[in-house]
């Protein structure tokens, strides 16, 4: 079974990783918890009422492996509180030798619809990041078990950094991105019922994260579009506007 794999694969990579350091090796933690009024994954809206997102994560020299939450607070797709999706991840990202303006980005991604009559499933993941001015990016994913289809995910953002600060360890940015995607035919004929590719959403982003030595508080807004006409006409909320606050602790 798809499931049992994905997450024995994940959880033997990630547990490598932490039993393979020592506490001199350069190894990162993290938890973070999202409280957002809507939940929107590729321009679709998946909750549209408020949702708690919760997520951790372990790092070694580029290595990192995740686990993430939506938790549905006010019933709209499950029951209150409980998980409508957990999602687990191995990625790994790095510069091209010799240089330091490309970088790429490989992964795989395990979904899991807890509470739904979803089925899971499985993407694989790459990545092409470049430090030019608005930082662009595309990340081509695949997945390779309900859908068999491609997503591609072309982005650029960029950062003004320090718009106010109260001591070295205490400031905040000013964060606005960007993002499009591009799907192939059996992507769209899974979600939408559409036989044909296209560009399916624009996404626009803003934030103003708080940093206060390791804990970070972010309080951000976001709006989303379905694109082409078809697909525009396959979902039931096409355009959304949300927004909300997270905190993020590293150590």
């Amino acid at each position: 079974m798809l499931g049992n794999r994905a997450l024995w694969c994940v959880a033997t990579m990630v547990l490598g990783t932490a039993s393979a350091v020592t506490a001199e090796d350069d190894v990162s933690f993290g938890v973070a918890a999202d409280l957002f009024s809507k939940y929107i994954w590729r321009g679709q809206n998946v909750v549209d009422d408020w949702v708690l997102q919760p997520s951790a994560s372990i790092g070694y020299k580029g290595l990192t492996g995740s686990i993430w939450g939506n938790a549905d607070l006010t019933g709209d797709l499950v029951d209150d509180w409980e998980f409508s999706e957990v999602d687990s991840a191995v990625d790994y990202s790095n510069t091209f030798p010799g240089q330091e303006t490309f970088g790429y980005s490989v992964g795989l991604i395990y979904y899991d619809f807890p509470n739904t009559r979803w089925d899971a499933t499985g993407e694989v993941y790459g990545g092409l990041t470049m430090a030019w001015p608005l930082s662009p990016a595309v990340k081509w994913f695949y997945d390779f078990d309900e859908a068999e289809g491609s997503y591609v995910q072309f982005s650029i953002g960029h950062t003004i950094e320090k718009i106010r600060q109260w001591r070295e360890d205490c400031y905040c940015d000013l964060q606005v991105g960007a993002s499009a995607g591009y799907a192939a035919d059996n992507y769209n004929d899974f979600y939408f019922g559409l036989d044909d590719g296209a560009f399916n959403d624009l996404t626009l982003t803003a934030g103003v994260p708080f940093y206060l030595g390791s804990l970070t508080i972010k309080p951000s807004i976001g709006y989303s579009v379905m694109i082409d006409d078809d697909i525009r006409a396959a979902t039931d909320k096409s355009d959304n506007f949300w927004g909300g606050v997270g905190a993020s602790y590293s150590f």
